[in-house]
């Protein structure tokens, strides 16, 4: 399955707005998991996924595929609604986030969950190992592009750092990294946990291309995945510069929704908010 460049900005627009939905009654269903990270993140998923990479729900494991990696593993509600949604696996299945024994655990399993590149969690490692896929692939005859997907708290380990100058060494053209820059990690603002500050700036200096959007314009977002295919002998990163809680007024840049699911009667309240009642 190829991308439908005949989805227009609105459908997309109405996408993300019904995955926000299925994205806090899998949180609330579970009892816990991350609301704040996974809202910040869902326009740029949406973007991918319906316009952007070559993926077959039918074949999850055919070879030409371009593969998404989210090293932000924490914003797996997220990914897992994109996944139901192009019929990767049932949609009942986000009904038992974090459950014992189920397929949806509270970070991506590979092993678990059809869809699912790398078994992310631990910060920094998802990146890596999306520079190992797209090492893998540089050569591959249909030229699959890997994008992962990192978050601005994630930044502050060392490890993106190696991976970040390794992918610039190998001139991984076919890699594309998106930071979704919301400017909270679980202790807090970013810039006080561990300032990483002129982030362009560093990611320039690893020898990157590097283009700032704004990661809830589909306008924007589609023009920078264009932007990024276009980059030759060298990787491309895109600073995408979000909201927290994006589409539910009273999570929007709150840090305690990082990691906290919202009780039955904020639910009610969000799914008001988004046209779901």
């Amino acid at each position: 399955m190829v991308p439908n460049h005949n989805v227009r900005i609105e459908e997309l627009k109405e996408i993300a707005r019904k995955l926000r939905i299925d994205i806090l009654k899998s949180i609330t269903e579970a009892g816990s998991g991350h609301p704040g990270g996974s809202l910040s993140a869902i326009d740029i998923l949406v973007a991918l996924y319906w316009r952007v990479m070559k993926h077959d729900p039918e074949r999850p494991d055919w070879p030409d595929r371009d593969r998404f990696v989210l090293s932000k593993g924490h914003a797996a509600p997220a990914l897992y609604a994109v996944l139901a949604e192009w019929g990767y696996f049932p949609k009942d299945w986000l009904w038992t986030l974090r459950k014992v024994d189920s397929h949806l655990q509270g970070h991506p399993s590979r092993k678990d969950t059809p869809g699912v590149e790398a078994s992310t969690g631990s910060l920094g490692q998802g990146f890596s190992v999306a520079v190992g896929m797209a090492l893998g692939l540089k050569n591959h005859p249909s030229k699959p592009h890997v994008y992962v997907m990192l978050g601005d708290g994630e930044l502050d380990e060392g490890q993106v750092w190696e991976a970040t100058m390794a992918a610039a060494h190998y001139k991984l053209d076919n890699l594309t990294a998106i930071l979704d820059f919301n400017g909270l990690q679980i202790d807090g603002p970013v810039v006080k946990v561990m300032d990483t500050s002129p982030v362009e700036e560093k990611f320039k200096a690893f020898r990157w291309e590097v283009k700032l959007i704004d990661g809830h314009d589909f306008n924007e977002i589609l023009s920078g995945f264009e932007w990024a295919k276009s980059v030759k002998g060298k990787p491309a990163m895109l600073i995408a510069k979000t909201i927290k809680g994006k589409g539910v007024s009273f999570m929007e840049n709150k840090v305690e929704w990082h990691g906290k699911a919202p009780t039955r009667e904020q639910l009610e309240q969000a799914l008001k908010e988004l046209g779901a009642m």
